[in-house]
């Protein structure tokens, strides 16, 4: 029951953020993270973002593998695999037009609630949050630290492809994301009370 609860809640999660991904990508925008990276990489390549998400984390499942363990390794190789699988469906056969500013805000929640549920599923979609970690453990560079440094990375290559606009709404993406983990990647102790509460 367990390991049938973690995988539908895993199937879940990149079901969200395929979509979410897919609403950004429909709109020219750009999120964080490796995903960002393969985002401006389309734009220079003729690989699908599935392709290039896909091929991006292949260096990682080393560091992950001897940071975080075969299981959470094994997971994030499932959990990328079936994203960068749903994009390329997504992108064959779901066809969106929304406007920008809407993108960015449905698309920054869509990833950010997607990553929770794969966060509480200890599982992830790997990249630069595995490099996080590994820094974190090995070199005691707080994750926070890193994770700034990557966002900054992307927006600075962003500006090379997008305009002013589009950087904006991007940059709606990324801070709705940012608040979405930022909250609810651990419960709060009100909510966590509640809950206690609603057992009882």
């Amino acid at each position: 029951m367990k390991t049938t609860h973690r995988w539908l809640s895993i199937i879940e999660g990149c079901l969200l953020v395929a979509l979410g991904l897919h609403i950004l990508n429909s709109a020219g925008l750009l999120i964080s993270g490796t995903a960002g990276a393969g985002m401006i990489l389309l734009r220079v390549t003729d690989l699908s973002f599935g392709q290039l998400f896909f091929l991006l984390n292949i260096p990682f499942y080393i560091l992950a593998w001897y940071t975080l363990g075969r299981d959470f390794t094994l997971r994030t190789f499932a959990s990328v695999s079936l994203l960068s699988l749903l994009s390329e469906l997504m992108k064959q056969y779901v066809v969106l037009s929304i406007h920008p500013l809407l993108s960015g805000a449905l698309g920054g929640l869509l990833v950010g609630f997607g990553l929770i549920i794969l966060f509480r599923h200890n599982a992830s979609l790997g990249g630069l949050n595995i490099l996080s970690v590994y820094l974190e453990r090995r070199f005691g560079v707080h994750a926070s630290k890193t994770t700034l440094v990557a966002d900054i990375t992307v927006l600075m290559a962003a500006m090379v492809f997008l305009d002013w606009s589009h950087l904006a709404y991007s940059l709606l993406a990324f801070l709705l994301l940012s608040s979405v983990v930022g909250r609810y990647h651990r419960p709060p102790k009100w909510a966590q009370i509640v809950m206690v509460d609603a057992k009882v």
